[in-house]
């Protein structure tokens, strides 16, 4: 699809990966609708980008539909969906306490479910869109003390390949791009800061451009940094092994 004037919502997009995704398609000529929950952040990315913005929170049930009602109202198409939004929890499944695994599936899961799917109608319309899934490397290897988060991002994973191959015959194509560590506020509010040597954070305008490739071109998915691709290979070529190193090395 062609970014110039393209009109393209971000979910997540009041700060982090979601408002480099915002700032990234600006600079590329696309119209931005930013979506979240902090209305100050989401007017500050609306300025800079001199795209709209609409406060919701996408837990809600009508959530998403109200948010793609107040797209096509302010611009009368849509021709990208990026959904980005996205929180975690770090530590034993066991203390996990079960409002927050209620969140996550809320927040990482279904919320983006329904926001593709009240998206589908006005994108089909268009001759050329896209969708990309914002996933992580954590749904293709699986984190220990990250179970659920690890989860929520193998179950986007399956939902775009199987959506991938519905919306073949039609004009929507399907990405989804798994991040590895990033440099965002994302650790702070997962309840455990990211202290590992290795891998080092990547900055988001780098992921953000990766996500906007992949809008534009269609791939089906994309992982960044792109040495990830070989861990995420093992653990589903040969997973035992793979636990095993994972055990080992980290």
């Amino acid at each position: 699809m062609d970014l110039r004037d393209a009109v393209v919502l971000v979910s997540g997009a009041s700060r982090g990966i979601g408002a480099a995704i915002a700032d990234e398609l600006a600079r590329r000529g696309a119209t931005v609708v930013a979506t979240g929950r902090d209305e100050a952040a989401l007017t500050a990315v609306a300025e800079r980008t001199r795209g709209s913005w609409v406060g919701a929170d996408l837990r809600e049930p009508d959530g998403a539909q109200r948010v793609v009602e107040a797209a096509l109202t302010a611009h009368g198409r849509l021709d990208g969906l990026v959904a980005n939004a996205g929180v975690g929890w770090y530590g034993p499944f066991t203390t996990m306490p079960p409002e927050r695994v209620v969140e996550l599936v809320d927040v990482d899961v279904r919320a983006p479910l329904l926001l593709v799917r009240a998206a589908l109608p006005a994108l089909l319309a268009r001759p050329a869109s896209g969708i990309v899934l914002v996933s992580s490397i954590a749904g293709a290897v699986g984190v220990p003390n990250e179970a659920v988060y690890s989860s929520t991002k193998a179950a986007t994973e399956a939902f775009a390949a199987v959506l991938r191959e519905e919306l073949r015959p039609t004009s929507v194509a399907v990405s989804t791009v798994l991040p590895g560590v990033v440099d965002t506020a994302f650790f702070a509010t997962r309840g455990a800061a990211y202290d590992r040597r290795f891998p080092r954070p990547v900055p988001a305008p780098r992921v953000a451009r990766v996500v906007v490739d992949a809008l534009a071109s269609g791939t089906p998915r994309r992982i960044e940094p792109r040495w990830l691709g070989i861990p995420a290979w093992l653990a589903a070529a040969v997973p035992t092994p793979y636990r095993a190193l994972a055990r080992r090395f980290g």
